[in-house]
């Protein structure tokens, strides 16, 4: 593949990973708690891997091509994401030097995480959509390795933007409790919000 499908791809891409939304509120949820960071973003970057796969092997296209397959992914992404903002709402997180709230934990956020970014209908829909764009048939990768290639680079771009959301929230904020307060239960509203577009793309 030439270097510039690559770029032309990446500036797109890029695009995206810069728009916050319920990735960009987890990751500020987890920076919030500290060590979490790493395993919360690990699992997002898995739920990302997963849908370039799917995409890769063309299951992506059958999958969508289901009325019911997509109907049952995107009610289970609403109703798992409308779950997490509420829960973030009740118990907003704040930065802690509690060692021991955050041990053991670190699986825990990852799964969250994986299942925050695979259940979401609309990383699917943009891979599936976006992906096959930048790939060319007579290119001398084959188009499955192609659309590998380009998930990496998208991946890879999230996992930077990520890291430096969590990580940065976390210096932001571990000096303003009550600030971070407010963003915890911001970023549970972005969650339910995001939730009830969802559903009403869905049922509209």
């Amino acid at each position: 593949m030439p270097i510039s499908m690559f770029m032309a791809f990446w500036a797109v891409s890029m695009l995206f990973v810069i728009t916050p939304g319920a990735d960009w509120a987890y990751a500020i949820s987890a920076g919030m708690r500290g060590r979490v960071v790493i395993p919360a973003v690990g699992g997002l970057l898995c739920g990302h891997l997963i849908a370039t796969l799917i995409v890769a092997a063309g299951v992506g296209a059958l999958i969508a091509s289901v009325p019911a397959a997509m109907t049952a992914l995107t009610l289970g992404g609403a109703a798992y994401l409308f779950w997490l903002g509420i829960n973030m709402i009740r118990f907003p997180s704040v930065p802690t030097a509690d060692i021991s709230q955050e041990s053991g934990s670190g699986s825990h956020w990852a799964l969250k995480g994986l299942c925050i970014s695979g259940l979401n209908p609309k990383v699917f829909l943009l891979f599936l959509a976006l992906l096959p764009q930048f790939t060319s048939a007579n290119a001398s990768w084959p188009v499955p390795v192609q659309i590998v290639a380009l998930g990496f680079l998208h991946i890879f771009s999230c996992g930077v933007v990520y890291l430096l959301v969590g990580f940065g929230s976390r210096a932001v904020l571990k000096t303003r409790p009550r600030a971070a307060y407010i963003v915890s239960r911001i970023s549970g509203a972005v969650m339910i919000l995001i939730a009830a577009l969802l559903l009403i793309e869905q049922f509209r």
